[in-house]
């Protein structure tokens, strides 16, 4: 069984985790880390990485960005797996967390879904095709109106996928495009457009849309409830206990 500290607890994507964990026969939560210490399930939680003396053998971090540098420490210190789930790092934490791989195991992922996961193994394959017979690229990404980062991190994440397959397949790579209100003129052929919608309870929605003369081919992934993203999370974990020191993501754990 795969003991997790549970980062975040009390947050939405923590709460759903613990209810996911309880009735999954592999995973035991055996501590949270929350700024609201309240204890809603049956295990004890902690202010602080520092106030946590609980053994486990991975972290799942689903919190802010804030404090993330307490938490690589921790992961560090006590030799512990961290499945990174933060989106919005700045360049200063991205570069922390590299760091951090080089001496634990760091599983990262914008998305913990596995179907974006495979919708980006997807959207890669197709532009190398449709790149190359001059299609437009163009993402639409949908959230609550709760979420403060835009574009989503995900976008981003299927805006690298995109680049990378143009670097494969054509040797360039297309420039980011998140507003076009601000300059009157033609659309860049070599740019991607990514634009983001806020409203509602909208969980996740992230298509992916290539502009051809006379024709339009959409791939589009919608998320119904945080349980897709918190199975995910429960797998990382499965996946990431043991592991040596060194970067994953989601395309590892679903190969």
């Amino acid at each position: 069984m795969v003991r997790i500290i549970m980062i975040g607890c009390n947050g939405k994507m923590g709460r759903t985790i613990s209810e996911l964990a309880a009735v999954d026969e592999q995973v035991k939560i055996v501590a949270g880390i929350d700024l609201n210490p309240v204890q809603l399930y049956d295990y004890p939680v902690f202010v602080s990485p520092e106030e946590c003396d609980v053994e486990a053998d991975v972290l799942i971090d689903f919190s802010s960005t804030q404090k993330l540098t307490e938490r690589l420490c921790m992961a560090v210190e006590r030799n512990m797996p961290i499945v990174l789930c933060t989106t919005g790092l700045s360049e200063e934490q991205y570069a922390q967390v590299k760091e951090a791989s080089g001496k634990v195991a760091v599983l990262r992922s914008a998305n913990m879904s596995l179907g974006i996961n495979t919708i980006m193994k997807l959207v890669a394959a197709a532009t190398k095709v449709f790149a190359a017979a001059n299609f437009d690229i163009e993402i639409v990404e949908k959230h609550h109106n709760q979420k403060v980062d835009a574009p989503s991190g995900t976008a981003l994440a299927i805006a690298d996928a995109i680049n990378e397959a143009l670097k494969e397949s054509l040797e360039e790579e297309y420039a980011y495009k998140f507003d076009r209100s601000q300059e009157r003129k033609k659309r860049e052929k070599k740019e991607i457009g990514i634009s983001a919608v806020r409203g509602g309870t909208i969980v996740g929605e992230h298509e992916v849309i290539f502009a051809g003369a006379d024709e339009v081919i959409e791939i589009r992934h919608t998320a119904y409830s945080k349980a897709i993203f918190g199975n995910g999370a429960l797998q990382a974990a499965k996946y990431l206990a043991g592991k040596p020191a060194g970067m994953y993501n989601m395309s590892d754990v679903i190969g």
